[in-house]
């Protein structure tokens, strides 16, 4: 009961750390003193401590199954986490007044909006690929409810997003939004040539990485 208990207060913990930072009045008061990209740095490092806490949790609570295991599973993270993390590299590099996450400099240029061809939130579309992906080959309850949500989270985020967006920007959104989507799988071929380059590189690294960090070699045997 104890580790189902450490479990639910990390989910409710990391919820609460993605919701009340970014809303106002607590955003913009944080923004005014970190700056942007200290706010956006500031907010990452919370969120990766907090996420080392959840998936720690989750390991550590009981192993109830719920997916069997599937060797063909076990390909599923091998064909999304590449575009997962080339969405996460481009999405991190962009100019993105649309969504969070861009620390690019300068002016977005609507008439070329690389990644944002593909989705307007290319982090939040690569964290939801990152979690079906890993949905399936880790199908106990716990980690069938952590990425379930973290996935879902995602989505709405996008949806959200949007819905604020639109709000702040008013007729500025219209314009800056008319060539990107919320996913077009056309739009890869917007992307940058080193985004796909540091794409695969970081695919490389959590490749290597993987199993000292984790436990679990990533490599169907």
């Amino acid at each position: 009961m104890s580790s189902w208990f450490e479990f639910n207060a990390a989910l409710v913990v990391f919820f609460l750390s993605h919701m009340i930072p970014v809303r106002p009045p607590v955003r913009p008061w944080l923004v005014s003193r970190l700056g942007q990209r200290g706010y956006l740095l500031a907010y990452s490092a919370l969120s990766i401590v907090i996420l080392v806490w959840l998936f720690g949790a989750a390991a550590r609570a009981p192993f109830v199954g719920v997916i069997p295991a599937d060797p063909l599973l076990r390909w599923v993270p091998l064909v999304l986490m590449p575009l997962a993390s080339v969405l996460a590299v481009a999405g991190l590099r962009a100019v993105n007044p649309l969504s969070f996450g861009g620390l690019g400099r300068g002016a977005f240029d609507p008439m070329r909006p690389g990644v944002l061809a593909v989705s307007r939130h290319p982090i939040l579309l690569a964290a939801s690929l990152w979690a079906s992906a890993h949905l399936l080959v880790n199908g106990d309850l716990a980690h069938v409810i952590l990425f379930g949500l973290m996935g879902g989270f995602a989505l709405i985020g996008m949806r959200l997003i949007d819905r604020r967006k639109r709000r702040e920007m008013c007729h500025a959104w219209e314009a800056a939004a008319a060539r990107t989507a919320m996913f077009n799988p056309r739009g890869l071929a917007q992307v940058a040539l080193l985004d796909w380059v540091m794409g695969a590189g970081l695919f490389a690294l959590l490749l290597l990485a993987h199993e000292t960090v984790i436990g679990l070699p990533p490599l169907p045997v």
